[in-house]
């Protein structure tokens, strides 16, 4: 039997193109699955309840700053991109692959998965942490293929900010979560069904 040598580990740079979509959905739900880990051991550290974090308020007005922030945010990222070259804000073709062959119920399924990992860690055990300022600095450095280009690392940072907000104003992690949810299955669709010309 061959020894294990550690030594012999290679790491290399990959692009987006080199992934087939098997291995791209694969490191998409790794991620997710990591954040959600990280986020639930650190809530468990913060001495927070999960169940309690999720559980809906009484009033159902967390819902409307959910969509008014989504509506929002997808309003400014269409005029963006009706008036910014689409170079400067270009991440990879990433978001391409992911959704451009993707049937609905799978954009949703995405869409739905990231949200609540996501909002888990960076509105639920990071921001409870460190406020909505710094976690909007981390959220945005985690998003590594937006940082060549300043327009969506500001997007990234500025969505991040204002799902951190919107945590504070409703009391509750729903709204962020709604929101994430609806921004990433509306520009999901958006690339799915966007014609070329």
């Amino acid at each position: 039997m061959k020894k294990f040598d550690i030594r012999n580990i290679r790491i290399r740079k990959v692009t987006v193109d080199e992934l087939d979509d098997r291995m791209l959905l694969i490191n998409l739900y790794a991620t997710q699955a990591l954040t959600l880990i990280i986020g639930f051991i650190w809530l468990l550290f913060q001495r927070q309840n999960v169940f309690r974090l999720f559980s809906p308020p009484q009033e159902p007005g967390f819902i409307w700053w959910g969509i008014g922030l989504a509506g929002a945010v997808i309003a400014v990222d269409l005029l963006i991109a009706r008036w910014v070259p689409e170079e400067a804000g270009d991440d990879g073709g990433v978001n391409d692959r992911i959704f451009r062959t993707r049937p609905v119920w799978h954009i949703a399924l995405i869409s739905l998965v990231v949200a609540v990992c996501e909002e888990l860690l960076f509105r639920g055990a990071l921001q409870h942490a460190i406020g909505p300022y710094w976690t909007s600095i981390v959220f945005a450095a985690i998003h590594v293929r937006y940082l060549k280009h300043w327009i969506p690392t500001g997007l990234v940072f500025s969505i991040s900010y204002g799902l951190g907000w919107i945590y504070i104003q409703s009391g509750t992690i729903l709204a962020p979560v709604i929101a994430h949810f609806l921004i990433d299955f509306i520009m999901g669709l958006i690339i799915r069904f966007r014609r070329e010309s």
